[in-house]
């Protein structure tokens, strides 16, 4: 059997590439292992029927709003994909008893920001009015493939419309840590809080620098458009990508394990050889949706996975672990804040930059932190139907957790494998929301915990539980993610191409290094 290109792994990336490529006229098969497409953007009843969690991804905010979606719009929405806007975004909970949020109302958040300070106000208002001009600069560039001239004509245009200073300035944001940006902003201590932990939902605790760019386009971007989720669950995108290929002629094929890539003797990449024996063929290009780890180290053979070049590339770090817990509620958290916090999207539980620095220096040590980052995601405050009437679902994210555990930051959890004793350390997530929102425990009707190492049993791509596929520390970002002068998508191997996570431009949603890889294969 021949294809012109052969997609190993149906994430989202990879989908994207399939759907632009057949768009163009190319004949597509996606090739995935597990039983659902999607990746790290999977949606299932895993408590109790009628109740739809997001396993991993739960905001599509980069998605809707990128290049791909943009360019095959049309395509997706009539093959079923469907948003939920949320006006109310994202808020942190304090332990004093009260709270700090965004929602897409200016008026509404910048009045809360002045009660903890005018200048504040006044700077976010401005902030907020320069991103309308500043945004398409910043996401052109980083929307760009690393290096080239489509990047460097980004900044040219920058700098002409904007001048030198707005060049410096950016780049200094760029390289900047959390605290540093923060500080140079901002004087209220709740409000830089807030903002920094988004850094937290990456790589960056608040001293780490590259860390600040995501807590200002997370900040502004929310501001200004508010925040996407998938309606019925995030699987929408995934579906609809899916039927979308099928609708163009390609082929999406699950439960179907690529266990080699075939290469000729002159170090092409020729063919997939699946589990069962089959050989399929790919004409002009095979493109692998997965970890460079798996890639060079399962997938390749021979001299094929061997070289300087393969070193580097399967030497991808992987950020701290982290760990998913999934809940079926009789009720939403009663916050102790505030009844509106039961209105947002999501609740960050992140007191203090001292909080979320000790979290990451304890996992980074290996130790179960005592205090983990929570991120509470409350989808069905934005979209019912993803529970029974009345009933709810709470996504919580523990951030950041040690793959490999030496020991507990609390000294009250014995044992150092994840099987033992993750629901121990559910029972202190649990815990620790129970003191925001008082008896929030009673209304759990059943719960499902995925520890790190139950990530990266369900996706092997999501290397040591890391669920961004990679470190997005400096040294492995833009012109070094995977590796320096592998940026690109292309591979030591010929006609073999690399997309996902683990490549520019990184985690997320958006889409993009399928899609750019795509656009590049095809010629447009």
């Amino acid at each position: 059997m021949r294809y012109d290109a052969i997609v190993v792994g149906a994430g989202i990336n990879g989908l994207a590439a399939a759907v632009h490529l057949t768009a163009k006229g190319w004949r597509v098969a996606v090739i995935e292992r597990g039983a659902v497409a999607g990746g790290a953007v999977k949606t299932a009843e895993i408590t109790l029927p009628g109740f739809r969690h997001d396993l991993y991804a739960m905001n599509l905010s980069l998605f809707a709003g990128s290049p791909f979606f943009a360019a095959h719009k049309d395509r997706l929405l009539g093959a079923g994909l469907a948003f939920v806007g949320a006006e109310r975004c994202f808020a942190t909970a304090f332990p004093d008893g009260t709270w700090l949020g965004v929602e897409r109302d200016l008026e509404a958040t910048a009045g809360r920001i002045a009660g903890e300070s005018a200048a504040d106000a006044a700077r976010w208002r401005a902030m907020v009015a320069a991103f309308a001009e500043d945004a398409p600069h910043i996401f052109g560039l980083l929307g760009s493939p690393m290096p080239s001239l489509q990047a460097l004509r980004t900044i040219y245009r920058a700098w002409r419309a904007k001048g030198t200073t707005f060049l410096a300035d950016t780049a200094r944001l760029l390289l900047a840590s959390p605290r540093s940006w923060l500080d140079a902003n901002f004087a209220s201590e709740k409000l830089k809080v807030m903002m920094a932990a988004w850094g937290m939902h990456l790589d960056f605790a608040p001293d780490i620098a590259g860390g600040a760019l995501f807590p200002y386009l997370e900040s502004m971007a929310n501001q200004s458009f508010g925040m996407a989720l998938g309606q019925g669950g995030a699987d929408t995108i995934v579906t609809a990508m899916v039927r979308a290929i099928e609708a163009a002629g390609g082929e999406v094929r699950l439960g179907c394990e690529v266990t080699r890539i075939e290469t000729g003797g002159g170090g092409t990449a020729e063919a997939v050889i699946l589990a069962g024996g089959d050989r399929i063929e790919a004409t002009r290009a095979v493109i692998a949706n997965v970890h460079p780890r798996l890639l060079f180290g399962r997938l390749l053979q021979g001299p094929a996975s061997a070289g300087a070049a393969a070193e580097r590339l399967a030497g991808l770090r992987p950020g701290p672990a982290t760990m998913m817990i999934h809940l079926a509620l009789s009720a939403l958290p009663g916050w102790r804040a505030g009844e509106a916090l039961a209105r947002f999207a999501y609740v960050h539980l992140a007191p203090s930059f001292a909080a979320m620095a000790r979290t990451y220096t304890e996992a980074l040590a290996g130790l179960l932190p005592a205090e983990p980052v929570l991120v509470v995601g409350q989808p069905t405050a934005i979209d019912p139907s993803r529970a029974p009437p009345g009933r709810h679902v709470l996504w919580v994210q523990v951030r950041v957790l040690p793959f490999a555990i030496c020991g507990d930051a609390a000294g009250s959890i014995g044992g150092t494998d994840w099987e033992a004793v993750k629901d121990a350390f559910a029972d202190r997530v649990v815990a620790i929301i129970e003191r925001y929102a008082p008896g929030f425990a009673s209304t759990i009707l059943a719960r499902a915990v995925l520890s790190p190492r139950d990530l990266e049993r369900d996706n092997p791509n999501l290397v040591d539980g890391d669920s961004l596929s990679g470190s997005h520390h400096l040294d492995q970002n833009f012109l070094f993610r995977p590796a320096f002068g592998w940026s690109r998508y292309h591979t030591p191997v010929e006609r073999l191409f690399m997309v996902g996570a683990s490549t520019w431009p990184g985690a997320g949603t958006g889409a993009g290094s399928g899609f750019l890889l795509a656009k590049t294969l095809a010629g447009a």
